[in-house]
């Protein structure tokens, strides 16, 4: 187990993680992959990698085989997430189209599927 990794997608401590970390890894709270590039020490955070024998990847957050991988000991957090929220909702409202809402703390925190079958549920009276 390992107390010091963090989900790169949401934030949450992936203390019940064993190391090395299977390819099928998942998140507890947002189910998101993190045997993924993203979640790598390699990974240079323009969606490239620092490793030159490694493969190149074409989702850099979805599950992969890299033989390269390793955890990354960097704490991800929602605020990196709600950063982009916040940037996705500036660039909707610029075309007319609703905000989306911002993440809280509470149970109304959902991920962009879930708050779109949401917004599908209401507008369809389900």
């Amino acid at each position: 187990m390992n107390d010091s990794l963090t989900c790169w997608k949401c934030g949450a401590g992936l203390g019940n993680v064993i190391l090395p970390m299977s390819r099928r890894e998942e998140c507890p709270q947002c189910a998101a992959d993190q045997h993924v590039c993203k979640m790598c020490e390699e990974y240079d955070g323009k969606g490239g990698c620092n490793e030159p024998r490694a493969e190149q990847v074409s989702d850099t957050e979805k599950a992969n085989f890299c033989d390269y991988f390793s955890p990354s000991g960097k704490h991800f957090n929602v605020v990196t997430n709600q950063k982009a929220l916040d940037a996705k909702a500036q660039l909707a409202a610029l075309f007319g189209e609703e905000l989306a809402p911002k993440l809280t703390d509470n149970a109304e925190s959902l991920t962009p599927t879930e708050l779109a079958e949401k917004k599908l549920r209401e507008m369809l009276g389900g």
